[in-house]
């Protein structure tokens, strides 16, 4: 089983899942929306017969104490790479899901010198195309309303399973991907209404990450967009959007049989992915 572990973060400490030793590569792996990082439990430990595997409950959320002033995902980047590299992390692979995601692109864009791969799991990226396309469709309503001050605390507060439910039922490539207990774990971390309010604020600071963003710079770090098949978006118009604000080194895979969650629809696919990813295109481990 994982191992827990903590990890120093501006005002508190960051809560983990781990395996693996700081002698093996690093592997951050992070959240999204409405998840923790029990949502990677199913490979940790398989992750960790080849990396130093840190699965952290973001800032705020679930037991990690820390809070950030800031849910830009460039702050957040530089905060979780800290806590990191605390812990002995070293030539780091930053992993990201849906709201992770956005992180581990922050991490490649703005904090480069620092990993040494980064990738995108099930997001869009503020600021990239097809950014404002998807924001005008109609499901993805909630971006629009988590935008909005004090309102979704206010309607969700007490009702957190239900209004879960409905993105942990939309977003899987199967209703029965995630059990109850798991539903149950991961509501739990944002049951405190200081941690449901950082939830939100996570889409709150998308319009400044977005401008952030879309502002041109080079960007070297090898970058891997990875997507569940459950997901019938093309994919070319998110490619498209990486190399137009500068990522030079991009490389891409659809995980067939999945949707969002893929650590519990397709973990042997998604850990060959990651394997995949750091040996061929990092050098960071010997090929399978």
């Amino acid at each position: 089983m994982p191992k827990t572990i903590q990890a120093p973060c501006g005002n508190g400490e960051l809560f983990g899942l781990s395996a693996g030793s700081p002698r093996q590569p690093g592997l951050i792996l992070l959240h999204g929306w409405p998840l923790s990082s029990a949502i990677f439990a199913p490979v940790i430990d398989h992750l960790g017969e080849d990396f130093f595997v840190l699965a952290f409950d973001l800032p705020g959320v679930g037991q990690s104490t820390t809070t950030l002033k800031s849910a830009l995902k460039w702050d957040i980047a530089a905060a979780v790479l800290d806590a990191a590299e605390s812990l002995g992390a070293r030539s780091i692979l930053f992993a990201g899901l849906d709201v992770g995601g956005m992180i581990a692109f922050a991490a490649a864009r703005d904090q480069g010198s620092r990993i040494r791969g980064a990738v995108v799991m099930n997001t869009v990226i503020p600021g990239l195309d097809p950014w404002e396309k998807l924001l005008a469709d109609p499901r993805v309503w909630h971006f629009a309303f988590h935008l909005i001050p004090n309102l979704p605390e206010t309607l969700v507060v007490g009702r957190e399973r239900p209004y879960f439910d409905f993105f942990f039922d939309m977003l899987s490539g199967r209703k029965d991907a995630l059990s109850d207990e798991v539903r149950d774990e991961l509501t739990a971390a944002y049951r405190p209404p200081e941690s449901l309010k950082t939830g939100f604020d996570w889409y709150r600071a998308m319009p400044k990450d977005a401008e952030h963003n879309a502002t041109h710079r080079t960007i070297d770090t090898p970058l891997l967009y990875v997507r569940g098949d459950g997901d019938r978006r093309p994919m070319e118009p998110y490619l498209a959007g990486f190399r137009k604000v500068g990522v030079t080194n991009l490389q891409s895979k659809v995980i067939e049989g999945a949707g969002e969650f893929l650590a519990h629809e397709a973990p042997d696919a998604l850990v060959a992915t990651l394997r995949e990813f750091a040996s061929a295109k990092l050098n960071l481990l010997e090929p399978a």
